[in-house]
């Protein structure tokens, strides 16, 4: 009896060890399994330049996602990280730049604007009652606001001398890298060392408990949103580095990622788990499917797919480790990420990061690395949320089926820092040539560096590349075509009437150089005068929901200048019976709806991109650079007005 007893408790044993060994190291476990299925699924991805390149590409998730950790282990949330973030990275600029503050002093004003935000966020939750769910959204649109007030909408140089942080040592090891470590030992330090970390882990434990034991929560939770802020700041700085400017649209959904990273690294949204390690593999995880999945061409619709069910596996994991963790504490003592168990954090933060250094390293030195094969092309769109875009790229696929070219189409969601990581991956797994449709014209620019270096050509599409080399570029005048439509609404008013113009989205070159071109065009008609500006960020709704609101304070209104179709088309909703004939409604890029409306007569005209045949032949030139033929510098694709006399050419 006694022996089958001591059978029945090893087995037992032996059942638990194994449980908590799955439970306790699944984050890392999938990062190496991961890491494993892409390496043979890509024979481009186990490269010495593309694990930099995963490694840069996780750095501003993970700072961010550091200092969302303490948040979460007390038991809040803080959705305001990504646009604080933005906003401390333009005012390092904006002070650098337009205030002539020494660059020094311009840094520490950053980082304590990022702190503010975070004293702010903590005040509001202690003193003022708030939920963190709403503080922080509330500080979400507060950041990102005052990042455009300060900016104007439009991206501001950053200084060259902090730029260097998104720079390489010894042109090879990432800085970016470098401080993501940093900061992630200074997290595990923080959580395992100091009274502060253990008063995160006793608040998100318990937090009346905390209290009657004699913590001051309520001081305790002000410096946590505080090092939250810090730590946005960082990463603010970091992404801005990156990308050689402050972009006021920069970061954006980046929260949610941090969020994710420290789910699927383990920590408990319940509070009183999570730790450094943890949040650095999630980050890791987020950043090696992103890379993955670019690399194997797959669909960005798809990809936003799979991110989304890694996390909702991530939350489910997390919630059957804490109905499995209670037995398991109460026999061993002490939660995984406790601080009993993060004394050590630094040295766990260390060997998770060697441990995924190893095994990446070993079967990255028996990988036979670049995949080769046919000519292959790679191109970024700035957005595949908008119909002229898809056109884009619908236009670009046809010629490259036609050519027999292999052609890689990524959608970097008017992100600045999503397409330069983009860039990175195409530069990084050797394709021919890249053709590129910038978020931004100055952004853009290091990562198009990094292919000038590599010899392989770039090719913009639509709008142009700064301080970077682009063999050539395919587009149309936007600017032109301001000009155009601002002289078909004139003519269409008979030079006299008021006007209200939707803009497209805050920082965007189109929705910049549109309205600067329609400005000059409408300066040849005194008579016009326009009673409203307002952005509807390229989007039908908001252009619905925007005009319907203009229509109450200015209903005497006789036209309308839409920065896309998209808008305008809402506008022609918001309006009803009066669209095309008390108010006149001109858009912008003559997509098929709104060549449509156009034909009904709903829009008084479009002007018209062709954006297939600029796909088109921004393919062709890909293709003639990838081979070592002279192309010109710039191929133009005529814009022209359409109306309902000539739409039928169009459609």
């Amino acid at each position: 009896m006694a022996t089958e007893t001591l059978k029945s408790d090893t087995g037992a044993g032996g059942t638990s060890v194994i449980r908590r060994v799955l439970l306790d190291n699944g984050a890392l476990s999938a990062l190496v399994v991961l890491v494993v299925a892409m390496s043979l699924l890509s024979g481009d991805f186990l490269t010495t330049q593309n694990l930099l390149n995963v490694g840069v590409q996780a750095a501003v998730t993970a700072i961010l996602a550091f200092g969302v950790t303490f948040v979460i282990v007390s038991a809040g949330i803080d959705l305001s990280v990504g646009s604080v973030a933005a906003l401390s990275a333009t005012v390092l600029a904006w002070s650098a730049t337009s205030a002539g503050v020494p660059v020094v002093l311009a840094v520490v004003l950053a980082i304590v604007t990022g702190i503010a935000c975070g004293f702010v966020n903590g005040a509001l939750i202690s003193y003022g009652k708030l939920p963190p769910f709403i503080a922080t959204l509330a500080m979400l649109s507060i950041a990102r606001g005052l990042s455009l007030v300060i900016s104007q909408g439009s991206p501001i140089a950053f200084p060259e001398s902090v730029s260097r942080l998104g720079d390489t040592l010894g042109g090879r090891l990432p800085v970016p890298v470098l401080v993501m470590i940093a900061m992630g030992l200074l997290t595990a330090l923080i959580l395992g060392r100091t009274f502060i970390g253990r008063s995160m882990y006793a608040i998100g434990g318990n937090e009346e408990a905390a209290r009657l034991s004699g913590l001051r929560v309520k001081r305790q939770k002000i410096v946590i949103y505080a090092l939250s802020g810090l730590f946005a700041a960082v990463a603010g700085i970091v992404l801005a580095s990156r990308l050689v400017s402050a972009q006021p649209q920069a970061a954006q959904g980046y929260e949610l990622d941090a969020i994710a990273a420290v789910v699927i690294g383990g920590a408990s949204l319940a509070g009183g788990v999570g730790k450094a390690s943890g949040t650095l593999i999630g980050a890791l995880i987020l950043a090696v499917l992103r890379n993955g999945l670019n690399l194997l061409s797959v669909s960005a619709f798809w990809q936003q797919v799979v991110i989304g069910v890694v996390i909702a596996l991530a939350v489910l994991l997390d919630t059957l480790r804490r109905k499995a963790g209670s037995g398991a504490a109460s026999s061993a003592g002490t939660a995984p990420g406790a601080p009993g168990s993060g004394r050590r954090g630094a040295l766990k933060f260390a060997g998770a990061a060697l441990a995924v250094a190893v095994v990446v390293g070993g079967v990255s030195y028996v990988n036979s690395g670049s995949s080769g094969g046919a000519t292959k092309v790679g191109m970024s769109l700035s957005t595949l949320n908008n119909p002229f875009f898809v056109q884009m790229k619908e236009g670009a696929q046809a010629e490259a089926e036609k050519a027999g070219i292999d052609l890689t189409v990524t959608d970097a969601q008017n992100d600045a820092s999503q397409q330069a990581n983009q860039l990175q991956n195409f530069t990084s797994s050797g394709f021919s040539s890249i053709i590129v449709n910038p978020v931004d014209s100055d952004a853009v620019g290091p990562g198009v560096r990094s292919a000038n270096q590599a010899d392989i050509p770039v090719i913009a599409a639509d709008r142009g590349v700064n301080k970077a080399e682009a063999a050539t570029l395919v587009a149309s005048d936007n600017v032109a075509g301001g000009k155009l439509a601002a002289d078909a609404l004139a003519d269409k008013l008979g030079g006299k009437g008021s006007i209200v113009i939707l803009q497209g989205t805050a920082g965007t070159s189109a929705s910049r150089e549109r309205g600067a071109g329609f400005a000059e065009g409408l300066k040849a008609y005194p008579g016009i005068k326009v009673v409203a500006k307002q952005p509807a960020d390229f989007d039908r709704t908001k252009g619905l929901d925007v005009m319907t609101n203009l229509i109450q304070s200015h209903p005497d209104i006789t036209g309308v200048f839409a920065e896309n179709d998209e808008m305008a088309l809402g506008a022609a909703k918001a309006l009803g019976a009066r669209a095309g004939k008390s108010v006149s409604v001109v858009g912008f890029d003559g997509t098929p709806d709104g060549l449509k409306a156009v034909g009904a007569g709903t829009l008084y005209a479009s002007v018209a991109q062709q954006p297939g045949e600029l796909g088109r032949i921004a393919v062709q030139n890909a293709v003639k650079a990838a081979k070592g033929d002279k192309v010109e510098s710039t191929v133009k694709v005529p814009v022209k007005v359409v109306t309902r006399e000539n739409v039928a050419d169009f459609s």
